[in-house]
């Protein structure tokens, strides 16, 4: 007989929100952790929600969201998550670095929501860790904070150390944590629970909109950038796009080149390739459907060129990032193709 795993003990997490705060990135953080806690009828959770003077804190749009204890009054925790929405200066600032700075010489796993990663920085407890934070404050993390590897990914669990963008990665980060601490099975019913098509990972990048990189004064580009998002399964040809967008071909790859460091064939494919490992990790199509729903022409020309620019092939890149084994059933698609 098998013997019983033993019962983890609950894993005591403080919420410091810091204003003002949004409500959906702190019921992002709370609800899935509750939710833990119903479906195993345990408490394998003790979080509670603190503020640095122990009131309730403004959020956006109006209102205020309670808190449980002033941080200063807070148990000893296992991890503690900054939730923040602003890199502007905050009531009790030094305060607030002072602790955040003391929980980083304990055995604390600290994280930052948002925002919540300047004040982690700025505390000095992200010297030498991998970090992220939103798109829209990412270079002022970068260049203010020489010690922090500053990362695109929609969140980084380094060590001791969490990360992420905030909005929807919130609930990401969430379900990894859930995934990593009482299996994926239990994530994934979460994820199911929410409607979440897909769940992203540490190596899934932010999304930035492309009007961020470029300005809005590019309307050709952007305009030729959504027409190949809407054309993946069938791509067209460069010809094709600069003639929609009324430009000739040479004018098209001088865009792209001033502005995307790329020549639109190769943006194109990259966009096919990043939709394709998307799929591969977050559904169960076959690697022959998703291969043909990306726009390649065969499984061995999927294959090769996956592997040229990941440097692993679909199969082994579904069995690193799923933790499953291959299915036999699919590898000999794939080997069919070559």
């Amino acid at each position: 007989m098998t013997p019983a795993s033993p019962v983890q003990p609950p894993l005591r997490v403080g919420v410091l929100l810091l204003p003002p705060c949004s409500a959906l990135g702190i019921a992002a953080v709370l609800d899935p952790l509750g939710w833990v806690n119903r479906t195993l009828g345990t408490r394998a959770y003790d979080y509670l929600t603190l503020s640095m003077d122990g009131k309730p804190v403004p959020l956006f749009g109006g209102g205020q969201w309670p808190v449980d204890l002033a941080v200063s009054h807070a148990p000893t925790l296992d991890m503690l998550l900054v939730v923040a929405d602003d890199i502007q200066p905050v009531k009790d600032g030094d305060a607030l670095l002072q602790h955040l700075a003391h929980l980083g010489q304990q055995r604390v796993v600290l994280g930052g929501i948002g925002a919540g990663s300047w004040w982690l920085a700025r505390a000095g407890v992200l010297n030498g860790y991998r970090a992220t934070i939103h798109w829209q404050v990412q270079s002022r993390l970068s260049e203010s904070f020489e010690g922090v590897i500053v990362s695109s990914n929609v969140f980084e669990v380094d060590r001791d150390r969490i990360s992420c963008a905030g909005g929807a990665a919130t609930l990401d980060l969430m379900l990894h944590l859930i995934g990593e601490r009482q299996g994926m099975e239990l994530a994934s019913d979460l994820s199911e629970l929410l409607c979440l098509e897909r769940v992203r990972t540490p190596n899934d990048r932010q999304r930035v909109p492309l009007v961020a990189r470029i300005g809005g004064s590019q309307p050709k580009l952007s305009e030729a950038v959504m027409l190949m998002e809407a054309n993946i399964e069938e791509p067209l040809t460069t010809d094709d796009i600069a003639g929609y967008v009324g430009l000739s071909r040479r004018q098209l790859e001088r865009l792209f080149k001033q502005y995307l460091n790329s020549v639109p064939s190769k943006y194109y494919l990259e966009l096919r390739l990043n939709r394709a490992r998307q799929l591969l990790i977050n559904t169960s199509k076959s690697i022959v459907q998703i291969g043909l729903s990306c726009g390649f022409s065969s499984g061995p020309h999927f294959s090769s060129t996956y592997r040229g620019h990941f440097g692993l092939t679909p199969r082994e890149e579904r069995s690193q990032r799923a933790g499953l084994g291959a299915v036999g059933g699919e590898e000999g698609r794939e080997g069919a193709g070559g």
